[in-house]
């Protein structure tokens, strides 16, 4: 294992920025692993730390294939992680919303230009990502409609799911995106936590991307096959609106099969504490996503669900 600067910004009111990276065996540059961008991603911060520490004993065993490079690169945003930030502290900006970056921009535009100017380079490019709503998933690889996404490769992960979505003009500027542009293969990995850790989700992941390395020829390891993933599109998903807000009270999870009218969620009145709305479900499916902290709003999400094709 080698451990390399990445990027380093200096402060002149904290220490200095540096994101690290960890490099396993030597050659073409095969996979790229990148964790947290944002300062609430502790789930992914874990999990990159976990493949770190089983990478290192793969290498000492000689598991990495002949000529392969693997970098994997846990927190690039931690000056947020430490105060509990979740995008850049001192303007709240995001830096998965800056790439490729500019090198003579804006702070977050430039660590993200520092950064790619790193990664850009490697066959495939995963990242464990979080979704701008607070919950949980059912964890997936998710890719962007690019037209250069390749859905059999994300299967090779063994989630349950893959999620293909169109992108919005706000996406060209994400990793996962220029990841595709610049011809790595990019994937985005979804667990079912972000600022907890889920030492079960957490695993999964890490078996997930060990899998794919193998898979892909990069690694030599043995791992069970997964599941046969069911690629679906974001339209397939029915999202799940409340009529009033309240103190949230979830009655299902990601992963339960639903009908038609079952409740979902509660919503009691944060003075009486009655229930004053339940939240059904419009449709029969699977729920993969559904909302987790204790206040919602009126028109707020709060679940998605995977409908079934009769519907």
């Amino acid at each position: 294992m080698r451990k390399t600067e990445i990027y380093s910004l200096e402060s002149p009111y904290r220490d200095t920025l540096t994101v690290s990276g960890y490099c396993f065996g030597h050659g073409q540059k095969a996979a790229c692993i990148v964790g947290s961008l944002r300062g609430n991603e502790v789930q992914q911060l874990y999990v990159c730390s976990q493949l770190v520490r089983k990478l290192q004993k793969l290498e000492a065993a000689g598991a990495v294939s002949k000529d392969k490079e693997i970098m994997v690169i846990p927190s690039v945003n931690h000056h947020a992680m430490n105060i509990g930030k979740r995008f850049w502290p001192v303007d709240n900006t995001d830096i998965n919303r800056m790439f490729p970056g500019y090198d003579l921009g804006e702070t977050t535009q430039r660590i993200a230009a520092g950064v790619f100017e790193k990664i850009k380079d490697y066959d495939y490019g995963i990242q464990f990502a979080s979704f701008y709503m607070p919950g949980d998933f059912i964890p997936h690889v998710r890719m962007m409609d690019t037209g250069r996404q390749n859905t059999s490769l994300a299967g090779l992960f063994g989630l349950p799911y893959v999620v293909v979505r169109k992108p919005r003009p706000i996406d060209t500027t994400t990793l996962n995106y220029n990841w595709q542009i610049w011809d790595t293969s990019a994937f985005s990995l979804y667990t079912t936590e972000t600022d907890f850790i889920d030492e079960k989700s957490a695993r999964q992941a890490v078996s997930a991307v060990l899998r794919f390395l193998t898979r892909m020829g990069i690694l030599k390891y043995n791992s069970h096959n997964g599941y046969i993933s069911t690629v679906i599109g974001e339209e397939e998903l029915t999202s799940v609106k409340t009529d009033t807000g309240g103190i949230y009270r979830r009655l299902v999870h990601p992963g339960d099969e639903v009908q038609r009218g079952e409740p979902l969620a509660e919503i009691v009145h944060p003075y009486e504490g009655d229930v004053i709305s339940t939240v059904l479900s419009p449709t029969e499916g699977v729920v993969f996503f559904m909302h987790k902290k204790p206040l919602v709003t009126e028109n707020e999400i709060v679940c998605r669900i995977i409908r079934w094709l009769h519907n």
